[in-house]
């Protein structure tokens, strides 16, 4: 009781939990559900982990009750062979984040609304897998194949906000990569478009930008269906229509630009077909469910 006294500060937050009777009369034990690696998940937030939750303080002697359930429910996992422990804490019930720390769990990963804990109970190594590890960026090489014209940007808020770049940003939860760029292109540009392929990727490690972690970078092939721009001035500085040859020469752009504008000049001369990364929707394992496959076109067999 002490070490949790030390452990844990006033003031307490606007959060108290009281326990089902039910739970006494089994020990204390917390609820969960086991996934199919022998894994137990409980949610916090949940009517049937074994907590009940209204809105009072938390008393320290009510959370070194749930230090109590959570050290019994380990050992009773532990003694039935499971072997990873997810804690899902909401951000209202967060008091109970060091208690839990203080018997070996640690951060996996937080949304808005939650953070997840993880334990890993058998003593060989951990086989508990990281978060996700990379951001997803998406760029959109507008193309004016009338003209051979690449629609190009000049950042506001960059440090190279001098050099010309393809309009794009980071991708939406849930959104696909020709849907990110055509978006990206629209909200910066004013410039509507279609997606058709993909160029190339570019994987970057521990990019600023991402919070140390890893970062994907899609370019986009669109057709552009309009051609007026009406740029986005809180984004963008600049905005203009540019010769292909001379984004593939210029040196007031990037590395990453010089190289799409050189692949497009070889679509131009040889067929997009030659460098397009396509795409098919095809049905997924998972019940109702489709997945896009984006590979080099191959004859039908």
């Amino acid at each position: 009781m002490q070490s949790l006294q030390k452990l844990i500060t006033r003031p307490l937050l606007s959060y108290r939990w009281r326990f089902h009777t039910s739970c006494r009369s089994q020990q204390d034990m917390l609820k969960g559900k086991v996934d199919k690696w022998g894994g137990v998940t409980v949610d916090l937030g949940s009517a049937d982990c074994g907590l009940e939750g209204t809105y009072i303080q938390t008393s320290l002697r009510e959370l070194d009750a749930f230090a109590g359930m959570l050290r019994k429910s380990l050992k009773q996992w532990k003694t039935e062979g499971k072997r990873a422990v997810w804690l899902k804490v909401p951000i209202l019930q967060s008091r109970f984040v060091p208690v839990a720390a203080s018997q070996g769990f640690q951060f996996h990963h937080a949304d808005k609304q939650y953070s997840m804990l993880t334990t890993w109970l058998p003593k060989d190594h951990c086989k508990i897998p990281h978060f996700a590890s990379h951001q997803i960026g998406v760029a959109g090489c507008v193309l004016r194949e009338d003209t051979k014209e690449v629609l190009v940007v000049q950042d506001r808020n960059r440090e190279t906000s001098h050099m010309w770049k393809l309009p794009g940003g980071l991708s939406d939860p849930g959104e696909d990569f020709g849907d990110t760029a055509v978006r990206e292109v629209f909200e910066e540009t004013g410039i509507k478009s279609e997606f058709q392929s993909i160029l190339t990727v570019r994987q970057l490690h521990n990019y600023p930008g991402a919070f140390g972690k890893s970062d994907l970078y899609i370019v986009c092939r669109l057709r552009a269906l309009s051609h007026d721009i009406n740029h986005c001035a809180d984004e963008i500085i600049g905005c203009k229509w540019t010769d292909v040859g001379e984004l593939a020469t210029t040196q007031s752009t990037s590395l990453i630009s010089t190289h799409v504008a050189r692949l497009v000049l070889h679509g131009f001369r040889e067929g997009f077909d030659t460098i397009d990364i396509g795409m098919k929707e095809l049905p997924a394992v998972f019940k109702n469910m489709t997945y896009k496959l984006y590979h080099r076109q191959i004859p039908d067999l």
